[in-house]
């Protein structure tokens, strides 16, 4: 049996096999071929975190493959009002198929696996949000920009850039980095990153200039200011990022058939312009929609583990 708690955890090999199953998925979809990869199959969605696009895609994901997914908030069940982690973790895997958790530390997740009867997903942690980069990979891989790719993330040094740098490592392509002082990324993941960046080939560059960073990319990426449950340090952040917003100048400096990612949900304005957003490099809706068709592939991956 396998978890996904973190890209690191998986072979490039493997990482490729689930993206590549959620295009197969994906392409009977649009052709109108229903295949019941997880008949009667139950997965349980525990969000402490809300979301619009995790919710949506694994319900609907579920439901596809031919189960039933239960969505699961703090108001549902004891998890955070007393019960300990262990003991949901082997109540709700002894019921149902797979599980998957939105929650803030990454340690209770890692708890939860531990515990666990059935494979857990990481639907989000303060660490990692690895689901968002398999729909990441997925949609630079449709548009031509996967191969010999140079990705420019800007912003914060929060779960998605861990998340870019753990798959940049795995696969050996070049991400380059760049965040304001005071907000670089995790100093412990960035070392594991780069050990094994020097397996694969990969190469990752941190900085502090995102003119720099972008310069010559061949993907554009970047993220909300202020995530879930620093709302409180929103004035300071905008302060803070000043000179970060990706908009038409910054973008004319990446190569000149530049792709723009975003994890959404976009704070227009602040993150990225408006322009770009509704502009030609935008591929940031064909991404969130395949949230759905990758998280398939990797629920059906996972299901055929056990």
């Amino acid at each position: 049996m396998r978890h996904f708690l973190t890209l690191k955890d998986f072979t490039k090999e493997e990482i490729l096999e689930i993206i590549d199953l959620g295009l197969t998925i994906k392409k009977d979809l649009k052709n109108g071929i229903h295949k019941d990869y997880m008949p009667k199959k139950t997965l349980a969605m525990i969000f402490e975190k809300s979301s619009t696009r995790t919710r949506v895609s694994f319900e609907t994901g579920i439901y596809q493959l031919g189960g039933h997914g239960l969505f699961l908030s703090n108001r549902d069940i004891h998890l955070g009002r007393g019960e300990p982690v262990k003991d949901t973790a082997r109540v709700i895997s002894s019921m149902c198929d797979m599980v998957m958790i939105r929650t803030f530390e990454h340690s209770k997740l890692e708890e939860f696996a531990s515990y666990s009867k059935v494979p857990v997903i990481n639907g989000l942690t303060d660490s990692y949000h690895p689901v968002q980069l398999l729909a990441d990979y997925m949609t630079m891989i449709e548009y031509g920009v996967a191969e010999g790719a140079k990705v420019a993330y800007v912003g914060d040094g929060n779960n998605m850039t861990h998340s870019w740098m753990m798959l940049a490592a795995k696969l050996g392509f070049e991400l380059r980095i760049a965040t304001p002082v005071g907000y670089e990324v995790d100093s412990k993941i960035l070392e594991e990153t780069y050990a094994l960046a020097k397996i694969s080939g990969g190469k990752i560059f941190v900085s502090n200039n995102p003119q720099e960073a972008i310069r010559g990319a061949t993907v554009v990426t970047t993220d909300t200011w202020a995530s879930m449950g620093q709302e409180d340090e929103k004035e300071e952040r905008i302060k803070a990022f000043a000179g970060y917003m990706v908009d038409d100048l910054m973008m004319c400096l990446a190569a000149k058939n530049a792709q723009f990612l975003h994890c959404l949900p976009a704070y227009r304005g602040q993150e990225v312009s408006d322009s770009v957003l509704e502009g030609h490099a935008n591929i940031v809706f064909d991404e969130a929609e395949n949230r759905l068709h990758a998280q398939k592939g990797l629920m059906v991956w996972l299901d055929r583990q056990r």
